[in-house]
């Protein structure tokens, strides 16, 4: 067999042996010796968290499954109001998670506040040629002084100032 068509493995040091390389989050968690007993819980909660969603889809848009212990489950939800909708939910989420075959005995929820950085929106600037301002000049002299008129001619005035050299924009 050739070098080219043989797969490259990465080597695992502390064995000795040569691994697949991790393609996804799972096969990741697969490849590394002291990680890869997580992925019982991972997989565990991740099927808790799609229980969750089809027993109460509007709540669990945001809610997300922390921890299951000892027969109790932890909830996150995002702020205090959507926490008090998901306690009112707790008896009929508890019963339909048993009924579904988890063995939840007891459901705390917590507030984690998640810290969203909204990106401040870019103001779009439109660069007119002389051309354009020139002709936008021409139809504000020319539109007949009207009340109808008085905004539009307004605003012309606006982008005319705000796009001559020297204005603010």
């Amino acid at each position: 067999m050739s070098t080219s068509s043989r797969p490259s493995y990465p080597i695992n040091i502390k064995r000795g042996r040569k691994v697949p390389a991790a393609s996804g989050a799972a096969d990741f968690l697969r490849s590394n010796d002291k990680i890869a007993s997580l992925l019982p819980t991972v997989q565990r909660n991740l099927a808790l968290q799609k229980d969750c969603e089809a027993i109460l889809p509007p709540i669990f848009e945001t809610c997300e499954v922390m921890q299951v212990s000892e027969g109790q489950l932890t909830l996150s939800a995002p702020n205090a109001a959507l926490a008090t909708k998901l306690k009112q939910q707790c008896p009929k989420l508890q019963v339909n998670l048993q009924e579904r075959g988890w063995q939840i005995n007891a459901i705390r929820i917590k507030v984690q506040v998640k810290r969203v950085v909204e990106k401040p929106v870019a103001v779009k600037q439109i660069a007119f040629s002389g051309k354009a301002l020139q002709a936008f000049g021409q139809l504000e002299q020319t539109l007949e002084k009207t009340s109808q008129n008085a905004d539009l001619r307004a605003a012309l005035g606006r982008l005319l100032q705000r796009h001559r050299p020297g204005g603010q924009g």
